[in-house]
């Protein structure tokens, strides 16, 4: 093959290996997966992710995207029954604000239930009170309707698994980091840890 053609071959080879590094999703099933690459998207990448959601709060407030308006948001997807992921995620998170210092206050956490069958306003209330985790998290649920339309929304996937009282959640993992305007800025690798973490908001929000 000329040297020509093998070089665009080549070329052609890790385009392809990098979208597909891009665009993968790594589930759960009710376990976190430490082995999981960290992951950091720039919004330029991933333009159309977010978008138009009908929610309600832990307070059983209804609440759209306007939500994200005006602040930095961490937003993520879990269920209450998580065994690890999730609060792992969380008390991550609240390591991540502790090395914003000043900047935290400008951050806001946003979990949105994947299971809405189990996690009502009140128990999504319940569970983000817990020992550990940030302060102020705001926990959004509703009918499976609106929960299914705010993960497309985000390109979240997560499946039921196993039927009665024990059935768990597979769900992706990604963070995603969304700007004062609503739109994507980055999304983190659930295993980044908090000083990587705070580094990639600083230096989104040093970007604007």
């Amino acid at each position: 093959m000329p040297r020509r053609s093998i070089l665009l071959f080549a070329g052609a080879c890790i385009a392809l290996a990098a979208a597909v590094a891009v665009s993968a999703i790594v589930l759960v099933n009710g376990r976190g997966d430490p082995a999981s690459p960290s992951r950091q998207i720039g919004s330029s990448g991933q333009p159309d992710v977010g978008g138009p959601f009908q929610l309600v709060n832990q307070d059983g407030q209804p609440v759209d995207q306007t939500l994200l308006n005006g602040r930095w948001s961490l937003v993520f997807f879990g269920f209450t029954y998580c065994p690890d992921y999730c609060p792992t995620t969380l008390q991550m998170l609240e390591a991540t604000k502790r090395a914003l210092g000043d900047r935290a206050d400008e951050i806001q956490i946003v979990f949105i239930s994947v299971d809405p069958e189990r996690d009502t306003p009140q128990a999504l209330k319940d569970y983000l009170s817990s020992d550990g985790f940030p302060e102020g998290v705001i926990g959004l649920t509703g009918t499976p309707a609106q929960v299914r339309a705010a993960a497309d929304a985000y390109r979240a996937v997560y499946q039921k698994v196993g039927e009665g009282e024990a059935y768990t959640m597979n769900h992706s993992l990604t963070i995603y980091l969304m700007g004062p305007d609503g739109r994507l800025r980055s999304a983190l690798g659930h295993d980044l840890g908090p000083e990587r973490s705070a580094r990639v908001i600083e230096q989104a929000m040093a970007a604007g």
